[in-house]
């Protein structure tokens, strides 16, 4: 069996239970099935001990207590303005893991780290990102604020550990930090595991990520998670970071996926927002005066992960009012039900709450992630904005 197909064999088997194939032989029929098949793939990392992922090279700097003990944990400062590799790597290869940690404000007046922090995959030597999006948003921490997640590819835990499991195959691998905070950033921590291998299978796609944000939604147009992708691909997830700019319930608007040439209406939509998160009944609860709540969730492919109404990326002065609108963060991945597409795909949601009277047209701030696959190359995608239009209510 050749390199590629080994690879091939071991994605596909983590949708597979466990079995014996027709020979009465045992067959790797899942993940953790998968660890007993012979790989010839060779483990590397990246991270600030083995900046070059090269064999045999990591951990070699010195500290005080001696070589090779603990001498580059980390970016010692990532500087306003500075534009930091951190990953530069030949292939073929798949990333497996990233990992990542660093402070959420540099001071008093420095909030909003995980906003002006931009992450940028760029693959086999393209000019424009295939990935581009503020570091907590990519690891569904949206609002420049860090919150515990526990899902299938993105993992968030106590303080700040970010991890992605998304598979990033690459022919070459450049990701990048962009630094837009107004002040020097320290201490960035990270590491990025992958697998170098012989050869990729023909026709391997591209992971992709895109961010984007209305500060003010226009009344009965949807909003779009995202619209310029053509070719043939695989829708594979949403983050939405929600701020309401209206009282009364938001989520009433329907996803929508207008896939291979849909025009006026799509093929696939949710029936409702709560409802393409996977909850219902707006997440509702109740406590002991009749008062509702929203419930927070995390499982494995949907997830509520963070609602608040403060600020804590700030500390409270004459200047800085911590109370916010209320602000939502909420995740779903279409990993087992991938939403896959020959030509092109637009995904929308409808901005559309509810009162007393009926269902009606809102307006909110609202950000998003969506995250797919695509064969390249891809469309170049939008200017992000600036660190002021990022920036939370």
């Amino acid at each position: 069996m050749t390199q590629h197909n080994d690879w091939s064999a071991m994605q596909q088997s983590s949708y597979h239970d466990m079995q014996v194939d027709s020979s009465g032989a045992f067959a790797a029929r899942s993940p953790m099935d998968s660890l007993a098949v012979a790989v010839p793939g060779r483990t590397r990392c990246v991270n600030a001990e083995n900046p070059t992922g090269g064999k045999g090279t990591a951990a070699s700097a010195a500290s005080a207590l001696g070589p090779s003990r603990k001498g580059s944990p980390c970016i010692q400062t990532v500087k306003a303005g500075e534009n930091v590799t951190l990953m530069d790597v030949d292939g073929p290869g798949v990333i497996r893991h990233i990992w990542m940690t660093v402070t959420d404000r540099t001071s008093p007046t420095g909030p909003n780290v995980l906003r002006d922090l931009i992450l940028e995959f760029y693959w086999d030597g393209e000019k424009t990102p295939s990935a581009q999006c503020p570091i907590g948003d990519f690891f569904c921490c949206g609002h420049a604020q860090a919150c515990r997640v526990n899902s299938v590819p993105v993992v968030v835990v106590p303080n700040r550990g970010f991890n992605c499991y998304f598979s990033m195959p690459f022919e070459h691998a450049r990701i990048v930090l962009r630094n837009d905070h107004n002040e020097d950033v320290p201490a960035f921590f990270y590491q990025i595991d992958y697998t170098e291998y012989d050869s990729l299978p023909a026709g391997t796609m591209r992971f992709h990520a895109q961010w984007r944000r209305e500060r003010v939604t226009e009344p009965a147009r949807d909003y779009v998670v995202l619209d310029g992708v053509h070719g043939r691909g695989a829708y594979i997830g949403t983050y939405l970071a929600l701020t309401a700019l209206e009282s009364r319930w938001w989520g009433e608007g329907e996803v929508k996926m207008y896939i291979d040439g849909d025009d006026q209406y799509p093929t696939w939509c949710s029936t409702g927002a709560e409802d393409y998160f996977g909850g219902a009944w707006s997440f509702a609860d109740f406590d002991e005066r009749g008062r509702m709540h929203e419930q927070t969730f995390c499982a494995p492919y949907v997830g509520f992960p963070f609602y608040s109404q403060r600020l804590a990326s700030h500390r409270e002065s004459a200047y800085w009012d911590v109370n916010t609108p209320v602000t939502r963060g909420l995740y779903r991945w279409h990993i087992p039900d991938p939403i896959y597409f020959e030509h092109d795909l637009r995904v929308e949601w409808q901005q559309i709450g509810t009162e007393e009277g009926g269902n009606f047209e809102r307006q909110d701030d609202v950000a998003s992630v969506a995250y797919w696959y695509q064969l390249e190359p891809h469309t170049p995608f939008d200017p992000i904005g600036d660190r002021h239009f990022r920036q939370p209510r």
